[in-house]
């Protein structure tokens, strides 16, 4: 009993100063979030440039004329409402050849879109809640802000190892499980199901802002659920990293009324 609530001890002080670290310092665009970040925005936007130039070379890119067209069209216009929230910015925007149903926005203003997800967004609005969720991503951070997570949970479990280093080998082996477990569950999933949700608020008050009918985001996600269901099916949504189909619908038919106000169809 006395090893069981050490180990509970210990693992939620831990993870209750990690969680206290993780809600403070800068502020996240459009949400107004606080978050903690140790990586600049130089080194954010140095890591996606390489990144991006290092897929480009591993990843076939589309020379779909009419895909291409369309990603730049709605890109450069996401770009345009986000420019201000991510100053100096440098973007590009590729379709790579790809079954993969997904897209991407790395730190500098790096998109990716794989043509997988191209019948899934069906048109214009639906690529712009696609574009707009993944430079959302981008706008506040959420790499850097991992990074600096991931800092974080080595520095604390390194000082709870030296701190268990004198104690009984099973009790050193429990409580370090205990961290490891508690970390992810109760950190690391969480912080990453946030990041998701705050992309989805941002990037739908970019795409009311670009002039794309914020309204369509729903639809979309309700066509992604009837994709993904078999893929995301079984799961524990405590163990999810992005949200549920279900709760990503839900809060953005909270933020609606805001994006909404913003909207002004373009042309």
């Amino acid at each position: 009993m006395k090893g069981k609530m050490l180990t509970r001890l210990l693992a939620a002080t831990v993870t209750g100063l990690l969680a206290g670290l993780l809600s403070g310092c800068d502020t996240v665009p459009v949400t107004g979030r606080s978050q903690l970040n140790l990586m600049s925005p130089n080194q954010e936007m140095q890591l996606g440039l390489t990144s991006f130039d290092q897929l480009k070379k591993d990843t076939p890119i589309s020379h779909d004329a009419a895909a291409n067209a369309l990603v730049q069209k709605v890109g450069r216009r996401i770009a345009a409402v986000a420019e201000k929230d991510m100053p100096g910015a440098q973007w590009e925007f590729v379709v790579f050849e790809s079954k993969e149903a997904n897209a991407f926005c790395l730190p500098g203003g790096k998109v990716g879109v794989y043509t997988g997800i191209l019948p899934i967004t069906k048109d214009e609005s639906g690529l712009a809640t696609v574009i707009g969720h993944e430079v959302a991503h981008a706008v506040a951070r959420h790499g850097g802000e991992r990074m600096t997570q991931a800092m974080l949970l080595q520095t604390g479990g390194e000082i709870l190892g030296t701190t268990l280093s004198q104690s009984d080998p099973r009790t050193q082996a429990a409580v370090m499980t205990a961290y490891g477990l508690t970390t992810q569950v109760g950190v690391e999933l969480p912080h990453s199901r946030a990041q998701e949700s705050e992309a989805d608020h941002i990037g739908l008050i970019y795409m009311a802002r670009a002039g794309y009918d914020p309204r369509q985001a729903v639809a979309f996600w309700e066509r992604f659920a009837a994709f993904s269901q078999q893929q995301s099916g079984g799961t524990p949504t405590f163990l999810r990293t992005h949200p549920t189909d279900a709760k990503r619908i839900q809060q953005l038919e909270v933020w609606m009324p805001d994006a909404l106000a913003q909207y002004h169809p373009g042309p």
